[in-house]
């Protein structure tokens, strides 16, 4: 009976990254909204692949923890010892059953490549029969990566890791991208012949492509229409260059969308990320995570969203929100910090200078400025007073504050939780409310201002204030009013 002809792919994910100078695996490094590993993954998952293995060695802990949160039906398989590529690839092959079919091999750190390219790419392999294809790429510069070498009539002869290539072949630059198709059959018989007989001592994978050749097996080069998608990232510097490269090559694909970035340089959106058709990103904005921006909003200048949802017709300005929910028509800011659990209803507002948290805004009800407002409930059409701070932590607990509909709260008001302020009720300012607030009442819970009248001109004899108040003691006994009222 026939063997099923399957799709494997394999990630190589196991090295050090030394040149990244970092604790953290190379692979794990974030890059706009995927770790570098999550890039390749994702663009690998068009094939469909029947199984996916992921070879790990160092952090291979982070790396195994990383595949269960982004690719739990990949599976990692450990390198403990790295000894080069084609070894990574015989210790992944180890853990499948003998079966044909094609596998896909791909470098962890190519995070540009494209799902359409590597569809592309597999495509062409298996439509030609070869029994080993790489993808290859011209680029302006090759240096530090191995080199396509053709024979006369333009066939693949070799690949030649640039330490061990000769001048000439250094000259070259037609590039091996780290991505291969391999019959699976081919494959393996290929690898058992592998030597370390390099500079660097390891088992290279390209050698596969030789030992193919020379016995009489087909292989190819597929070459990628744009040589960026195969940049790889060897240091930190490399991996800012690529977050630029992505940066523009997202911000592009939303401004054909009928996304306005009104400066694409200082606007970063995670490919995580969904904006509606005109809304207006405006400069030194950052959309993270899985945030959603709706049609026709406003989001910015100097704004950053974490997993927020942002509604059609919502204006979020110089503002940070994570974990948030702004509805429709509503607006954010300038200057608001919006805590995870923060959900404004349609045309509601959080204005300048106030931080929400675990917070429920009703329909048109606004918080406009210095404020607090954390485990609360706010009704709809409500308008809470300058300088209102929700107290919602007894130094163990945290407690829950309710704000009726179309309440009205003074100026400097703490709301000392649990507390209840009911609908249509007032609270004056400078209130300290510490009992429930019936509907329709006005709570008052201040000191009675006390007066002492001629204080500054005895406590304070000789001072400025004590000249001004003189002098407008006078005036008002000029003027036939007492000396004690005033503004």
């Amino acid at each position: 009976m026939p063997q099923p002809h399957l799709r494997t792919v394999v990630v190589l994910a196991a090295g050090e990254g030394k040149r990244m100078r970092s604790s953290l695996p190379k692979v794990l490094h974030p890059l706009l909204g995927r770790t570098l590993l999550g890039h390749v993954l994702a663009a690998a998952e068009p094939l469909a692949a029947d199984r996916t293995v992921v070879v790990v060695g160092h952090g291979a802990d982070q790396v195994r923890a990383h595949l269960t949160e982004v690719a739990p039906g990949a599976s990692p398989v450990l390198q403990e010892r790295q000894l080069g590529t084609g070894h990574a690839v015989r210790i992944a092959l180890d853990a499948l059953p003998d079966t044909a079919g094609t596998v896909v091999v791909i470098n962890g750190d190519v995070p540009l490549l494209r799902p359409q390219t590597v569809a592309a790419f597999v495509e062409a392999h298996e439509s030609a029969g070869a029994a080993a294809t790489v993808l290859a790429a011209e680029v302006p510069d090759p240096t530090g990566l191995g080199r396509i070498v053709r024979d006369v009539q333009g066939r693949l002869e070799q690949i030649v890791e640039e330490r061990d290539a000769t001048p000439q072949q250094r000259a070259l630059r037609e590039i091996n991208a780290g991505i291969y198709a391999f019959d699976l059959a081919r494959l393996r018989e290929a690898l058992g012949k592998l030597s370390t007989d390099n500079d660097q001592g390891e088992e290279y994978l390209t050698d596969v492509f030789a030992l193919l050749r020379d016995a009489g097996e087909p292989v190819a080069v597929h070459c990628a229409a744009d040589h960026v998608e195969t940049l790889g990232c060897n240091d930190r510097v490399e991996l800012a260059a690529l977050r630029r490269l992505l940066r523009d090559r997202v911000n592009e694909g939303w401004m054909r969308t009928g996304v306005s970035i009104l400066d694409p340089h200082t606007t970063w959106i995670d490919v995580t990320v969904s904006v509606g058709r005109d809304a207006v990103i405006d400069q030194n904005t950052q959309l993270q995570g899985v945030t959603s921006v709706g049609e026709g909003a406003l989001v910015g200048p100097d704004t950053t969203l974490v997993d927020t949802v942002v509604a059609e017709g919502a204006s979020v300005v110089r503002s940070h929100a994570v974990g948030a929910e702004v509805g429709p028509q509503a607006s954010v800011g300038p200057y608001a910090y919006l805590r995870p659990g923060s959900r404004l209803a349609r045309k509601a507002k959080v204005g300048t200078f106030v931080e929400t948290k675990k917070a429920s805004i009703g329909e048109g009800s606004k918080v406009p400025h210095l404020s607090y407002v954390g485990d609360a409930t706010i009704g709809e059409h409500s308008n809470i007073g300058a300088a209102t701070v929700f107290v919602n932590y007894d130094g163990v607990r945290k407690h829950h504050t309710t704000i009726g509909s179309h309440a009205r709260t003074g100026a400097d008001n703490m709301f000392v939780a649990p507390v209840r302020v009911g609908d249509g009720a007032y609270t004056a300012a400078g209130s300290v409310i510490v009992a429930d607030v019936p509907p329709g009442a006005m709570a008052v819970a201040r000191g009675q201002q006390r007066n002492v009248d001629g204080w500054v001109l005895h406590k304070r004899a000789g001072t400025d204030a004590a000249e001004a108040a003189r002098r407008a003691g006078e005036d008002a006994s000029d003027s036939g009013a007492p000396a004690s009222e005033g503004d």
